[in-house]
């Protein structure tokens, strides 16, 4: 009997073993990782998961997967694991998105896109409980998009990048006193645990630089329920992502253990983390005494020249003022040599207010885009400054980043990030077949509105753009709309009103009001929305000087279609459409955003939530269709037309007979 009990306490443990699964990294050198992106294991040792010469999503995971649970009926089982990294970004306080420690069934990414998402989501995935995702994310970009609460924060993510629970980054010191921040993107190493308990369903998070030791007291302290994400058996590694600024993200070290505490990493051998590269002051004033004294040396006329028309050629204009501004300054050598002297080669287009060239800056290899703005330096040239670097804070996915300005003598220069597929106007015109379908289109629209929302409603200050059109949404490499161009922005506080008074704009996108007033306003921009989801839908500009008479004015022609029950003969009929529903509504929420009336037009908020599907587009009859309306609009328009009267004729749908 008793060979028996023993015979079933043997089998009976062989059935349920506690697997014990572990591993340690004190540097990485010879380890089994997958990599994928721009992950790689340095000669030191180190686990680089993105750098500064691309933009790219990365991912390094352990070889094998790992079993966290018996059965899909039992629990998710304890883990804890520590390790060690450090972001060296590009500039001082501009970096990429971060690092995650993901858990994941699956090590194909591919669907998956950079930027916010971080290699772990994507648009159409985002948010769905079939992902089987979880991860703890060290972000250093808010995004409202997913309700970040800062640019440095920790968050617990599961299957979506708006985080279940986040909080800023920082430890309580075993000391006692007191919390102290951290910041993510300080270029110093930093350790981090993550410990699950899985009978009580508790995560922790622990954070403190490499030279503390571990806080008695967690940064995040959560009840977690892993059992709905953990299949029985997991992958689990990092993710990283580097743009919109190129970032190094190193991890040094990396220990791992199930049912257990993981191995202390033994810190002292981890590889060194490299440092960030800087222009420091020493190294230019050497360049230029080298230069001084080669010239006296030289005592040549023709180097005396060379000197005194090199110095001409670069000088630059700095007033007392500007140095606050200093680290948002290029220097003007810098661009004119990032450009190749501002040649045709690269030159990206050409509007009213100059040119814009593609160029790589030089020592820190960013691609940028460089727009050379004529600006009277006397008048108002403090504020405008002011101004756009104000603008130049502004942080959200679907913006283009403006990352500086240069001022030389009558010329403004400003620097953005560079958009590799141009602008959705040459995207939308011009190609047969058309280069983007309406899944596509769609989501562009989508990421444009999302922009907008965030300058109106979401950042400290309203921002009004004033010039919302194709030619303005730039495509990065994900084919993700940016709203760019800020150059006619304005910016107000909330609850305060616009002072503007100057009517500015695009013929075609202008709203009537506009040329009674000037002063534009979030209806404004509305209604300049408006018309670009009507370019969008219909593949045609606002103006077709050329089309026949009714098909001239875009508006007109959508509204024709909509009153004869036939709004989507309007549609691109290039394209094939599998949802046919969707461009319905979109041409239909174009033609509420452009009402002559500015109180019937939408908000951006209201606009998000319709194209989200989170509320129905209401039933509307048009004002364009209100006689009273248009006659009104119509005489307010002739009792001003004298100084305004061309900005108003772009808008000629709003004059035409039988409304």
């Amino acid at each position: 009997m008793l060979i028996r009990v023993l015979l079933l306490f043997l089998l009976f443990r062989e059935a349920a073993p506690e697997e014990q699964t572990e591993f340690t990294f004190n540097g990485f050198r010879g380890a089994q990782l997958t990599l994928d992106g721009g992950a790689t294991i340095t000669g030191e040792g180190l686990l680089r998961l993105t750098n500064t010469t691309k933009k790219i999503k990365s991912h390094a995971f352990f070889s094998t997967p790992l079993r966290f649970r018996q059965s899909l009926g039992t629990r998710v089982s304890s883990f804890s694991s520590t390790f060690v990294f450090g972001i060296v970004p590009e500039f001082t306080d501009l970096s990429g998105h971060g690092i995650a420690l993901f858990f994941s069934p699956s090590k194909d990414f591919s669907g998956a896109l950079g930027n916010q998402y971080m290699g772990l989501f994507s648009t159409s995935n985002n948010g769905n409980s079939s992902n089987h995702v979880f991860a703890v994310e060290l972000d250093t970009i808010q995004n409202p998009e997913f309700g970040d609460i800062d640019t440095n924060h920790v968050g617990i993510d599961i299957n979506s990048m708006r985080s279940s629970r986040s909080v800023p980054a920082g430890y309580y010191p075993s000391d006692g006193s007191g919390f102290k921040n951290l910041s993510l993107i300080s270029g110093q190493r930093l350790q981090v645990w993550v410990e699950y308990e899985g009978d009580i369903g508790q995560l922790n998070v622990t954070l403190a630089p490499m030279e503390e030791p571990k806080p008695r007291v967690p940064l995040l302290s959560s009840p977690t329920n892993l059992s709905d994400v953990f299949l029985e058996q997991m992958f689990m590694g990092f993710a990283s992502s580097s743009d919109p600024f190129q970032t190094s993200h190193y991890i040094l070290g990396w220990s791992f253990k199930m049912n257990g505490e993981a191995q202390a990493l033994n810190l002292s051998s981890l590889p060194s983390l490299p440092q960030r590269e800087t222009r420091k002051a020493t190294k230019t004033w050497f360049i230029w005494i080298s230069i001084a004294l080669a010239l006296f040396v030289l005592g040549t006329v023709a180097g005396t020249t060379w000197f005194v028309r090199r110095k001409i050629r670069f000088s630059e204009l700095l007033e007392d003022w500007e140095v606050e501004y200093g680290p948002s300054r290029f220097a003007y050598k810098d661009l004119f040599m990032a450009t190749e002297g501002f040649s045709d080669k690269g030159l990206l287009g050409t509007g009213g207010f100059g040119k814009v060239h593609r160029g790589v800056l030089p020592n820190s290899n960013l691609e940028v885009a460089v727009k050379r703005v004529s600006h009277d330096s006397k008048q108002g040239m403090k504020e405008f400054v002011a101004e756009i670097l104000s603008m130049g804070r502004l942080r959200h996915r679907n913006l283009v980043q403006l990352l500086g300005y240069c001022r030389r003598r009558g010329e403004l220069l400003l620097v953005y990030e560079f958009m590799p597929h141009s602008s959705l106007d040459k995207m939308l015109f011009g190609h047969n077949p058309p280069k983007l379908d309406w899944n596509q289109r769609f989501r562009i629209i989508k990421d444009v509105a999302s922009g907008l929302l965030y300058l109106h409603e979401e950042w400290e200050q309203v921002v009004l753009h004033r010039d919302v059109k194709a030619s303005n949404v730039l495509l990065d490499g994900d084919l993700n709309g940016r709203l760019g161009d800020f150059g006619l922005a304005r910016l107000y506080d909330h609850g305060a009103t616009p002072q503007t008074t100057r009517v500015v704009g695009t013929m075609g996108y202008l709203a009537p009001e506009l040329t009674k007033s000037g002063k534009a306003d979030k209806a404004t921009d509305v209604f300049a929305f408006g018309v670009f989801l009507l370019e969008v839908a219909s593949g045609r500009r606002p103006l077709e000087p050329q089309a026949p008479e009714e098909e001239v004015v875009l508006v007109d022609w959508v509204l024709e279609c909509w009153k004869r029950g036939a709004i989507v003969e309007a549609a691109d009929q290039r394209l094939s459409y599998t949802a046919p529903e969707e461009v319905e509504m979109v041409l239909r929420l174009g033609l509420l955003c452009c009402d002559p009336m500015p109180t019937a037009r939408p908000s951006m908020r209201q606009v998000v939530q319709f194209l989200k599907g989170e509320v129905p587009l209401p039933e509307f009859t048009s004002n364009y269709l209100n006689d009273g309306v248009m006659s009104l609009i119509y005489n307010e328009a002739l009792d001003d037309q004298a100084p305004s009267f061309t900005a108003f004729s772009a808008s000629r749908s709003l004059l035409s007979g039988g409304r």
